[in-house]
């Protein structure tokens, strides 16, 4: 049932006089109640927050001189007390609310400076369940949610980054806060508590691998202001959620631009893509452009890889993202600065890769410090009008799949490494995916076409392109392998890839005409692999 309003103004400035200051991280602390202090507000505090304001020299009360009540069990008692919550939640220029608060002793607390247990960064650190269970905040959220809903006469602080600005508007207000900046401090507190919930609440779907909670909420914490979304026309902010899965949201940027929207999407889609490939075992580099792959390669060095992912399509890789799954090396940097790239990341970088990288002023440098695990779980999300899809991330991966040759002839050793090698790149490609691959290359891609058939031919047309554009006499496809990111729903999008000339085939199988395509695909003397997993990606 909704509580009636009784339309009390709100008073545009307020003095701050007394506020309650209790926080986990205690950057900018002493410095920040030592000029509240100077300005006349009395501070009172709880345990460590009390401890380390007295020992910066600054006179503090103890909340409990407040609650006339000691703190008990290790602390989780302390705040939730109706001489902290009187004094936040008492509207004072109601009569009643006065009433009571001169009746039982009240005080007002004008302003509230609260950040929140780390359970983010407790979560994240693979911390048992007890220790993280520990970490969720209940007297913290209960006084930001307190305060920010009395706006009208309280401000609330959530972030050591406003405490400047708190400064500033009091000595521009004579010691008052105005309302429209309490406003601001409560809508911002409101927000923080959302997304520390949302984490609490992510986290118990995770531990007791509740698949779908009966209410999902996603939270994170302003990174960056993009200069625009996907377009000029559209705002966007990049948001960080915390979770320690090494890429764009947790590298280094070592030099260049801010990144943009696009630039944030799209490296993303080719570190999550280069991370297939097992740095131990071989170099790898992914060149992306508009979240697709133009092309993708293995070799014994990075150089070598990043040319040969090159040849794929240098015409799109022309202002595309460049991934590696290897430290970046000198050689490696000087050949990737000769084509015009917005975009570099690596698990690492050697002090001359950095140096001829930093040639190029605007080109961005992303330094991991890792690679993410393609088999770790997750979830993903994408609005949809009115609702959120949410989904398990995806991933499969072929290494772990019981591959079957369903065609007369199987393939050759060499055909199965560049199948296996396909399909890791059909992954990540946007559907209707189709993969050309020769000698751990990519050498054709066709992606996001409505009809696989197309995307076979696109892919095809893509290599005739490239082959002309390096003088060669025929494309690679010629003698290639091809994957399929689904089952081929009937035997037109293989036979456009026999005729390209692949030798050999990998998708995922389960089409009601599979034995047509099967019996296609012996006609034309293809051998072909079924994974019995499809990489839908829209």
């Amino acid at each position: 049932m909704a509580v009636a309003s009784k339309n009390i103004p709100a008073p545009d400035l307020v003095p701050v006089r007394r506020a309650l200051l209790s926080v986990s991280d205690k950057t900018g602390l002493a410095d920040f109640a030592r000029k509240l202090a100077h300005a006349g507000v009395e501070l009172v505090s709880t345990g460590g927050t009390a401890k380390a304001i007295a020992e910066a020299g600054v006179a503090v009360r103890d909340v409990s001189d407040l609650t006339r009540f000691p703190e008990i069990m290790d602390g989780r008692v302390k705040t939730l007390h109706p001489m902290v919550h009187g004094g936040l939640l008492g509207v004072r220029d109601d009569p009643e609310h006065a009433s009571a608060m001169e009746t039982h002793g009240i005080k007002p607390i004008d302003l509230v400076v609260i950040n929140l247990y780390p359970f983010e960064e407790v979560r994240w650190s693979g911390a048992g369940y007890a220790a993280t269970v520990e970490n969720i905040d209940i007297g913290g959220p209960a006084m930001v949610r307190a305060a920010a809903k009395n706006h009208a006469y309280v401000a609330v602080v959530t972030d050591a980054t406003d405490y400047d600005a708190v400064l500033n508007a009091l000595e521009l207000n004579s010691g008052s806060l105005s309302y429209e900046f309490r406003q601001r401090l409560a809508a911002k507190a409101f927000a923080r508590t959302a997304a520390y919930d949302a984490a609490i609440s992510n986290w118990f779907a995770d531990a007791l691998d509740i698949e779908h909670p009966a209410w999902r909420a996603f939270g994170g914490r302003l990174e960056n202001v993009m200069r625009y979304g996907e377009n000029p026309h559209q705002q966007a902010g990049f948001y960080v959620t915390g979770e320690k899965r090494p890429g764009v949201a947790t590298a280094r940027q070592v030099q260049g631009k801010q990144l943009s929207y696009n630039n944030i999407n799209d490296t993303d889609a080719a570190f999550e893509l280069v991370a297939e490939f097992d740095p131990k075992r071989s170099a790898a580099v992914a060149i992306i452009k508009h979240a697709n792959p133009c092309g993708v390669a293995e070799a014994g060095s990075v150089v070598e890889a990043y040319r040969n992912a090159l040849s794929c399509d240098p015409v799109s890789a022309f202002g595309g993202i460049v991934a590696l799954n290897r430290m970046l090396d000198a050689e490696a940097a000087a050949e990737i600065v000769k084509l015009f790239t917005e975009v570099i990341i690596a698990p690492d970088a050697t002090e001359e890769a950095r140096a001829i990288v930093a040639a190029k002023k605007n080109l961005r440098l992303l330094l991991a410090g890792d690679l993410p695990d393609p088999r770790a779980p997750g979830i993903t999300a994408k609005t949809v009008a009115g609702g959120l899809l949410v989904q398990s991330r995806d991933n499969g991966n072929v290494d772990d799949l019981d591959l079957k040759v369903v065609t007369k002839r199987a393939p050759s050793d060499r055909e199965m490494a560049d199948l296996k090698f396909a399909f890791r790149v059909a992954k990540h490609v946007k559907s209707n995916a189709i993969v050309y691959a020769k000698d751990l290359a990519t050498v054709g891609i066709g992606a996001g076409q409505m009809s696989r058939v197309d995307s076979s031919r696109i892919a095809a047309t893509k290599a005739l392109d490239a082959a002309r554009e390096a003088g060669r006499s025929e494309p690679g496809t010629k003698g290639s392998v091809v994957a399929s990111d689904a089952f081929f729903p009937f035997a037109d999008g293989l036979l456009a890839a026999a005729e390209a000339g692949a030798t050999a085939v990998i998708q995922p199988g389960g089409s009601m005409r599979d034995e047509d395509v099967i019996a296609a695909a012996d006609e034309h003397g293809l051998a072909m692999v079924l994974t019995g997993m499809r990489h839908f990606r829209h």
